[in-house]
């Protein structure tokens, strides 16, 4: 066992910051009774040193002086959790310049400026560990870098946003519109004031450059990834799928095939039966299949104090067992220039479509939009036409599709939005097929 105490530095004390020092603090004695490494929180730093924490610390452990960290070399791990891609970005090169090891949950800088990072870590002889970057208190970065490295890994399909999840999960069960679900998840904690990385589906993009990064071995580059967000979802659809038998979703799709990836971010639906159709509230899911050992589901708590501060201090436990460092030296990654030549274009990718149009009461309506999409090498496979008016004589028609490429339905609607028989814009949602793990 080992007795002597390794100190570590924290930079950035928030609410997830507060909460390691509340794990450092509070659970020190069970983590060195269960791993034999004794931590020690050697200083805290936050430009902000007045307003109340949750933890109270220790006199003199608080500080703005971001030098006392980086000069005191009996601190080898430092602790990076102030966010964003600048200032963090500065600091983290700082904290490897001083020969610290780095943990960090900060996956917009991951994502955007990953590989520049690890390129300095490795430059030093120090690794960077972001367990608690994707998916809050779920370990799917050990998973998939240690669990699962016996696998080739086909696809993976991901719940990653808490926020959104909360409030598509609000719209399906209380018919809430958007901006109320959205109040809602505000009140709760679950939505920052500004929401617009979480909603427009940006923080879900950052997971999955870094979670596809890891699952199919290249420097994923994160203005590769196709992104959509909820922000134009209504009730209106969250009905008519429902009647059909799905759920809508915002999902993080990363598919392999042929040499190809697949790299997306849009809401879906999924089918009801679907075990991410069933990840309601705040909760993140991530479905993996791999060829040995099939499908595999990881369920938890993707964010929130303690469970990111649960994911900060095993990663640093990690590393002074030397876990990390080997891990970290041998992730082989292609570099972002193969990375762009493997991503499929998102106008080849094939889904199935739902698409509702307000079309005029009229006759020849159906002939009308079902030439437009034969024309264009789309098949319906079904069509639903509820009764109601709509704004200028117009009734809301439901189609859904066979799969399809996507630039052919990109096609269809420009199409079907310049005939005189529909109002307004189309909306277009994809029916993901999730495959089902069978023997």
């Amino acid at each position: 066992m080992n007795e002597k105490p390794v100190r570590v530095g924290l930079v950035g004390f928030g609410t997830v910051g507060s909460g390691v020092a509340r794990l450092f603090l509070e659970n020190g004695d069970s983590i060195r009774a269960r791993t034999g490494v004794n931590l020690e929180l050697a200083c805290v730093v936050d430009l902000d040193t007045t307003s109340p924490r949750s933890i109270l610390l220790p006199e003199g452990l608080l500080t703005d002086d971001l030098s006392r960290l980086l000069n005191d070399n009996s601190i080898p791990i430092a602790i990076e959790l102030i966010g964003g891609t600048t200032a963090a970005k500065e600091v983290q090169h700082k904290m490897l310049q001083a020969g610290k090891h780095v943990v960090t949950a900060n996956k917009a800088l991951l994502a955007e400026h990953g590989p520049e990072l690890f390129v300095a870590a490795r430059a030093v002889g120090k690794c960077i560990a972001f367990e608690a970057s994707c998916a809050g208190g779920i370990p799917i970065i050990s998973a998939i870098r240690s669990g699962l490295v016996a696998n080739n890994i086909s696809a993976l399909y991901g719940i990653l946003n808490g926020t959104c999840n909360y409030i598509l999960s609000n719209m399906t069960a209380r018919n809430e519109d958007f901006q109320t679900a959205l109040d809602q998840a505000k009140e709760k904690g679950y939505a920052e004031a500004d929401p617009t990385l979480d909603i427009n589906g940006s923080d879900t993009a950052h997971k999955l450059a870094i979670l596809g990064s890891l699952a199919f071995g290249y420097e994923i580059p994160y203005d590769a990834i196709y992104v959509e967000g909820i922000e134009q979802i209504s009730v209106d659809d969250i009905r008519c799928g429902l009647e059909m038998g799905y759920v809508i979703k915002l999902l993080a799709i990363g598919v392999k095939e042929d040499h190809k990836i697949s790299l997306r971010v849009h809401p879906c639906f999924i089918h009801e039966d679907s075990l991410l159709a069933q990840v309601n509230g705040p909760f993140n899911a991530i479905s993996i299949f791999g060829h040995a050992v099939g499908n595999t589901i990881y369920y938890g708590r993707g964010a929130g104090m303690m469970p990111t501060a649960s994911a900060v201090v095993a990663d640093v436990v990690e590393i002074v067992l030397g876990n990390s460092l080997k891990i970290f030296n041998n992730l082989a990654l292609r570099p972002v220039e193969q990375a762009r030549d493997a991503i499929e274009d998102i106008g080849n990718i094939i889904s199935r479509f739902y698409i509702r149009v307000m079309a005029k009461d009229q006759p020849g309506v159906v002939a009308t939009y079902g030439k437009i999409l034969g024309d264009h090498n789309i098949s319906i496979s079904g069509a639903l036409q509820h009764e109601g008016k709509g704004p200028y004589n117009t009734v809301p028609v439901i189609i859904t599709t066979h799969p399809t490429r996507q630039a052919n339905m990109t096609a269809a609607l420009e199409a079907l939005q310049r005939t005189d028989v529909v109002s307004g814009e189309p909306v277009c949602i994809r029916i993901m097929d999730i495959p089902e793990d069978q023997d």
